[in-house]
C-alpha cells in the first residue's frame, strides 16, 4: 500500500475518532439549558407531582452533573483534531494550504468556538455568581453549537468539491461554501451530536436527568435520522462509490438500532449505536472522497489528490515510524481515561454549596471515593 494511502486512512481515522468522541461533548454543551432545568420534586410515596417530577434537584445541580460527565474527557477529545490537523500539514501540505486558505473564515469560527467553549468550561466555577455562571453557560452553548454546525458544512464542501484552479488555489468566496446541501450537512452534524450528547448524559447520570436525557435523545434522533438519510443520499449520489454507499447504509442501520435501544432503556447500546453511526458516516465521506483530498468543481484535472498534494516519500516514511510508536500510546491512554471515569454521576455527588464550585469539574469528574452503583445502571 502506498504511504500516501496509509496517511489518508490515518487522517480519516483521526477525524472519525474526533467526531465520535468530541461529538458527545458538543451535544452535552448545547443541551445545558435544555436538560439543566429545575426538577419538580416527587410527591408522597415517590409519586411525581407532574410530568417533570424527579428528585427535586435544581437546574444548577443538573448542569453540574452534565459538566462532570464530560469533565475528564472534553479537552483530551480535542487532541484528535489537533493531531489530524498536524497530520494534514505534514503529510499533505498542498491540501493543508488550500484547505486553510479557502476555508479560512469557517475554520477560524470553529477555532473561536472551541476557545470560547473552553473558557466557559474552565472558568464557570471560578466565581460564585448566578450571572457569571449564566454567561459561562452561554459561552459553552455557543462554543459547542458553532463547530457542530460548521464541521458538517465544511466536510460537505470538501467531498462535493469547491472552486480550485490549476495552481491548487481556492478561487471561491465564503458564500460559495453555504449552498443548500452544505447547510443540510451542518444541520445533520448538529442534530447527530445533540442526539449523541443526550445519550451520553443518559449513560453517565441517574435519576430524573437520565430519563429526561433519554426521552430527548429519541426526539432528537428522529430528526437526525431524517436529515442524515437525506444528506448522505445526496452526497453519495454525486460522488459515492459502492464501498461508501455500503458504509453509509451501515451508519443508518446503527443509528436506527441505537434509537431502538434507547427506547428500551438500554443507554449503553444506544450510545454505541450513535457512536458507530457517526463514525461510519464520517468514514463513508472519506471513502467517497478518495483518491481526491479536495476535488475541484471547475475541472476534475485540477483536483488535489493524495498523490499530487502529498509530501515526499522520505517525509512520509519518517512520519509513519513516529505514528507507529505514538498512536497506540494515545489509544491506550484514551481507553484508560474512559475506563477510569466510567461510573454514573448522581445528584448527591454534587456539593450543595455553590461556593464550593472550585470542585466543579473541568479536567476531572465529581466522584466520591467509592460511589455505590445505582440500581439504574442495569440499563447499561
Amino acid at each position: 500500500m502506498e504511504l500516501t494511502t496509509v496517511w489518508f486512512i490515518l487522517i480519516a481515522v483521526l477525524f472519525v475518532g474526533y467526531f465520535c468522541l468530541e461529538g458527545f461533548d458538543y451535544g452535552v454543551g448545547m443541551l445545558l439549558p435544555v436538560l439543566g432545568r429545575d426538577e419538580q420534586p416527587a410527591g408522597p410515596a415517590g409519586v411525581g407531582t407532574g410530568a417533570g417530577a424527579g428528585d427535586g434537584h435544581t437546574g444548577e445541580t443538573r448542569k453540574r452533573q452534565m459538566l462532570s460527565a464530560i469533565g475528564p474527557f472534553w479537552d483530551g477529545n480535542e487532541v484528535w483534531l489537533l493531531t489530524a490537523g498536524g497530520a494534514i500539514f505534514a503529510a499533505f501540505p498542498h491540501w493543508y494550504a488550500t484547505l486553510f486558505s479557502g476555508f479560512y473564515l469557517p475554520l477560524l469560527l470553529i477555532l473561536v468556538g472551541l476557545i470560547v467553549r473552553g473558557v466557559g468550561l474552565e472558568y464557570r466555577g471560578k466565581v460564585d455568581s448566578p450571572v457569571w455562571r449564566t454567561r459561562m453557560d452561554t459561552m459553552i452553548v455557543a462554543g459547542s453549537a458553532l463547530p457542530a454546525l460548521l464541521w458538517g458544512v465544511a466536510f460537505t464542501n470538501i467531498v462535493l468539491g469547491v472552486p480550485i484552479d490549476a495552481d491548487m488555489e481556492y478561487v471561491g468566496g465564503f458564500w460559495n461554501l453555504l449552498g443548500p446541501t452544505a447547510l443540510l450537512g451542518g444541520l445533520t452534524t448538529l442534530t447527530l451530536f445533540l442526539t449523541h450528547g443526550a445519550l451520553f448524559v443518559a449513560l453517565k447520570t441517574d435519576g430524573q436527568l437520565r430519563h429526561d436525557a433519554r426521552a430527548l435523545a429519541l426526539r432528537l434522533g428522529a430528526v437526525a435520522a431524517v436529515l442524515a438519510v437525506a444528506w448522505l443520499g445526496i452526497v453519495m449520489s454525486r460522488t459515492g462509490s459502492t464501498p461508501s454507499w455500503l458504509v453509509a447504509g451501515a451508519a443508518a442501520v446503527c443509528l436506527v438500532a441505537g434509537l431502538r435501544a434507547a427506547a428500551g432503556g438500554r443507554e449503553g447500546r444506544a450510545f454505541t449505536g450513535t457512536f458507530l453511526a457517526i463514525g461510519l458516516a464520517t468514514a463513508s465521506l472519506f471513502l467517497a472522497l478518495f483518491p481526491d483530498v479536495m476535488p475541484s468543481s471547475l475541472d476534475p484535472a485540477w483536483s488535489l489528490t493524495a498523490e499530487n498534494a502529498s509530501s515526499t516519500a522520505k517525509t512520509l516514511g519518517i512520519m509513519t515510524v513516529v505514528a507507529a510508536i505514538f498512536t497506540p500510546i494515545m489509544l491506550l491512554y484514551t481507553a484508560w481515561s474512559y475506563w477510569t471515569f466510567r461510573k454514573r454521576i448522581s445528584g448527591h455527588h454534587i456539593p450543595t454549596e455553590v461556593h464550593h464550585a472550585a470542585a466543579e469539574p473541568t479536567g476531572s469528574s465529581v466522584e466520591p471515593a467509592e460511589p455505590a452503583e445505582s440500581a439504574d445502571t442495569a440499563g447499561r
